[in-house]
């Protein structure tokens, strides 16, 4: 122990007793100038060359320690070469990757291209077969009404062939009578008569009356059973004509059997759509009985700061929640720019890492507008290149790299107040919550890839590169970039880039225009419906997995049942996405997870509540549709 504390010593006299070379100061110098102007992968080389050369001045100069420096140098020099041919040696597989991925890419559009095709086909016959139904319909009201019509002028017609018939029968009597008569008086006049004798001619008389009386029978029996015959050609087109019509009466009663049905249903939705009216009506009455009134906000006007107008520009269609979150906002960053020292909140486990100081640290009161530009320049340097820190600690060396080490914890207790306060703004609402651990910054990345995406495939779209596309254009780029969401999606988000359907076909959009952010970061309103829908689906993803566990919040639930959960709601969830969900939800590491169908997979268990609010953090979003039950 002597020893070794005699050779510190004698190490610290000599490195106090040599002079200090005239180089290191140039290298030094050298290290701090500004790292901007220069490429990344030259600038990391040329960083490390002066402190090659400080070591290889101790080298020599430390004769005592030399053997053992130069076992140190050589073992780092075999490090970094053997980094560097793995490095080398995986640039292949890195271009195969890009090559795969895009063939894997040009494949997925050409079946989105297929199914669309065969859904639009799928539509036009659709629209056809109900068009058709449609004039079947017209046509069995037309018959129904004509066959009425027929019945009615049948019987009209039979009544009067009866009144024919029977007036008929008393003019031939009436006829018959006149011609007796008639004869009778012949006879009493005829000079030649009275030579023959009487007797004869009353009995030839009496018999040619009786003669003629029963053919008058036979005539009349004859016209009664067949005066109302109709020519057998006429029978058979009438009866055709009838079957014909038997036939669209019997379609006919069964289209209205149909639709009675179909009536008596749309009854039942009817009376049940009426009770929820009613119960909806009745909670909404006791809701206006007992909620409170809704406040004037126009009293706001006068104590914000920048008077009516300034109140006026900040309210601009926001509804009464988001009022408060304004004015909890202007409060708050007006007690800010009171403040000149922040209180240190100690060196507590609970205290976040870039946080922990004792005393007082400045306010460096900046601007809103200076702290989302600060933001933004942390989001870009993170996403330069792999970071393995942690994002708070990230946060911490970013300050100290920009403001120095003096400087740096005063100005993380300064944006950290600030983005604790502005609620409303996107950026430092969003990096306050990746900050605090509430939301995986996989989750900004994600969603920044997603609009850089949806843009460049509007710059595909138009060919003219003007900056400007048609309706049905900007339809067709949000279908084939989300192809999962619903029609009522697709026209929440057309209307947010200022199409309505009572637009004009004719129209141009500016698309570029959607993606622009004002000074303060905020962007326009197509973007933050793409944000609004996203954290939705998130919602309604994780409502239905919980709906398909069938269990309550607060009770435990398994691995292979919560496995099982997402592959249902998703099955077309691959194997590593579901690891990494399983990861996060019971959160153990990846190469501890137990494989599927392993006997350990029942012993890790979790309380479901505590798993679902930790999924809710990570980018967990459906991959495929869910597969449609199958009909009862």
């Amino acid at each position: 122990m002597a020893c070794q504390q005699s050779r510190y010593h004698s190490f610290s006299s000599a490195s106090r007793l040599q002079p200090r070379p005239s180089g290191v100061t140039i290298d030094e110098s050298f290290l701090t100038e500004d790292k901007s102007t220069q490429n990344r992968k030259l600038l990391q080389k040329r960083r490390t060359l002066p402190y090659r050369e400080i070591f290889e001045f101790f080298i020599e100069d430390f004769k005592t320690y030399k053997p053992l420096l130069s076992s140190i140098k050589n073992a780092y020099e075999g490090m970094l070469a053997h980094q560097r041919e793995k490095i080398r040696a995986l640039e292949p597989l890195k271009a195969k990757l890009v090559t795969v991925n895009e063939d894997c890419n040009e494949r997925i559009l050409a079946m989105r291209a297929e199914e669309k095709y065969e859904i639009s086909l799928l539509k036009k016959e659709k629209m056809n077969l109900l068009k058709l139904i449609d004039k079947k319909n017209e046509e069995k009201i037309s018959l129904q009404s004509e066959v009425t019509k027929l019945r009615k002028n049948l019987a009209e017609e039979y009544l009067h062939y009866l009144s024919e018939r029977d007036a008929r029968k008393i003019l031939i009597a009436d006829l018959n009578e006149l011609r007796y008569q008639r004869e009778d008086m012949s006879l009493a006049q005829s000079p030649g008569i009275w030579g023959e004798d009487p007797v004869k001619l009353t009995l030839a008389l009496t018999m040619t009356r009786q003669d003629l009386t029963r053919t008058q029978m036979e005539l009349n029996t004859m016209k009664a059973n067949f005066g109302d015959v109709v020519p057998r050609r006429d029978f058979e087109m009438q009866e055709k004509t009838n079957k014909h019509l038997q036939e669209q009466l019997d379609t006919l009663r069964a289209s209205y059997e149909e639709v009675r049905k179909e009536h008596e249903i749309l009854m039942q939705l009817h009376m049940s759509t009426l009770k929820e009216r009613d119960q909806f009506f009745s909670e909404l009455q006791e809701i206006q009985r007992t909620s409170t009134p809704r406040p004037d906000w126009t009293k706001c006007k006068d104590v914000v700061a920048g008077g009516p107008d300034r109140w006026q520009m900040l309210a601009e269609g926001k509804n009464s929640d988001q009022l408060v979150d304004v004015l909890l906002e202007e409060i708050g960053s007006g007690l800010l720019r009171e403040k000149d020292f922040f209180p240190g909140l100690g060196y507590g486990e609970a205290i976040p890492a870039f946080l922990r100081f004792d005393g007082l640290v400045e306010n460096k009161k900046p601007s809103k507008k200076d702290v989302v530009n600060l933001l933004k320049d942390a989001w870009k340097e993170r996403l330069a290149e792999e970071q393995k820190e942690t994002f708070p600690d990230f946060f911490f060396n970013f300050l100290e790299h920009r403001f120095g080490p003096s400087d740096a914890m005063a100005w993380a207790y300064t944006i950290f107040e600030n983005i604790k306060i502005f609620h409303s703004n996107e950026v430092m609402s969003q990096f306050y919550a990746v900050l605090m651990g509430k939301r995986s910054e996989n989750v900004y990345v994600t969603q920044k890839e997603t609009v850089a995406q949806l843009l460049k495939e509007m710059t595909n779209a138009d060919s003219q590169n003007e900056g400007l596309l048609t309706m049905e254009q900007f339809n067709t780029v949000l279908k084939s970039t989300f192809p999962l969401k619903t029609e009522e999606q697709i026209q929440e988000l057309m209307e947010a880039g200022g199409w309505h359907l009572s637009s004009s076909n004719a129209d141009l959009l500016n698309y570029r225009s959607l993606f622009m952010e004002d000074e303060e970061g905020q962007s326009e309103p197509f973007v933050q419906k793409l944000w609004e829908q996203y954290m939705d689906e998130k919602d309604e993803y994780l409502r239905q997995l919980k709906q398909e566990l069938g269990i309550e919040l607060h009770e435990e639930v398994t691995l292979p049942k919560l496995r099982g959960g997402l592959m249902t709601i998703d099955p077309s969830l691959d194997k590593q996405t579901v690891n990494t969900y399983m990861s996060q939800a019971f959160q153990l590491p990846e190469s501890e997870m137990p494989e599927e169908g392993d006997e350990k997979e029942e012993a890790v268990v979790e309380i479901l509540q505590t798993a679902l609010e930790r999924l809710q953090v990570i980018d967990i979003r459906r991959v495929g549709p869910r597969e449609p039950e199958p009909a009862s």
